[in-house]
């Protein structure tokens, strides 16, 4: 092989590599982001969690959503690992409500 064609030959392969760094580039932003926001997501989980904690109303439920936030985080999969994260905070908030909106309702009871 000559200079010439060796020469040509790492240019075009060069050139057939381009569009491929362009795709993947770009891949890499939405991955972290999707990580970030599992992040986020996933404390304001735990924050809620923790609240329900100190009202004494933890559901079952909850932890098992934030062990499978965990769980697909670990996997890779921030978009599972963020939907997951998301149905544990609104478990946690759900029972923060029942502790807040029962601690008072046994005053309304009539008793007969």
């Amino acid at each position: 092989m000559t200079v010439r064609k060796a020469s040509a030959l790492t240019r075009m392969s060069i050139v057939s590599l381009i569009p491929l760094l362009l795709i993947a580039v770009p891949a890499s932003a939405p991955a972290a982001s999707a990580e970030a926001d599992f992040r986020a997501a996933y404390a304001g989980a735990e924050a809620a969690e923790r609240e329900a904690g100190q009202l004494r109303n933890q559901w079952t439920v909850t932890a098992a959503a934030l062990a499978e936030a965990k769980k697909a985080a670990d996997k890779g999969d921030f978009d599972q690992a963020l939907a997951s994260a998301r149905e544990a905070e609104a478990l946690a908030k759900a029972s923060i409500f029942q502790a807040t909106s029962e601690k008072g309702a046994w005053k309304k009871l009539e008793i007969r």
